[in-house]
């Protein structure tokens, strides 16, 4: 039985050595393979025409994120005032930036604090802005794994969760600017 437990732990030792380096790694791959292309395709639908595109959001944009107050507005988008075109600006930006920067590994714990944050508000929109209930909204400890809301969203927060603790890793923007800056740091 104790040769048995020691194989056990040299195996477990050399898991947790292997995870360090691996599992920011994959945390980034498996964001990029799920999520990223979902936020950028998001992100499409707010934007204006041309190039100025970004600095010009659509109307859908408004609707997306304001959908109870377009309503009150008629749909009149000139109503709408400085905050929510700046609501609105962050939104569409943060959409394209914090994803590229968590999959190439850029200030990755930073960018994926602010996807949690951006989910967090994302829910808020759909709960209360358009009204998202019942089988999508989901509950917790349910036998169904399939709910829009709780079950898809937690797995993300769980996955940037990892991120936030454990950054970017080696293969990384981050790990080489702390490579090089380690060795600079040497050299002084």
């Amino acid at each position: 039985m104790n040769t048995a437990f020691s194989i056990y732990n040299r195996a477990t030792k050399m898991l947790d050595a292997a995870s360090l380096l691996l599992l920011p790694l994959l945390a980034r791959l498996v964001f990029a393979a799920v999520l990223l292309f979902y936020f950028w395709a998001s992100a499409t639908t707010k934007l204006g025409p041309g190039l100025t595109g970004v600095l010009i959001p659509s109307d859908g944009a408004y609707i997306q994120i304001f959908p109870k107050t377009t309503e009150a507005f008629g749909y009149d988008f000139s109503r709408f005032g400085v905050f929510h075109y700046l609501v609105v600006l962050a939104g569409t930006l943060a959409e394209f930036l914090l994803p590229l920067l968590i999959v190439i590994g850029l200030f990755t714990r930073l960018a994926a604090l602010g996807m949690i944050g951006f989910i967090a508000v994302q829910s808020v929109v759909d709960i209360y802005g358009h009204g998202v209930t019942g089988d999508s909204l989901g509950a917790l400890f349910d036998r169904a794994s399939d709910a829009l809301i709780w079950d898809q969203r937690l797995m993300w927060v769980f996955l940037l969760a990892v991120l936030v603790l454990k950054g970017g890793g080696l293969l990384s923007v981050d790990g080489v600017l702390r490579r090089g800056l380690g060795r600079t740091a040497q050299v002084s």
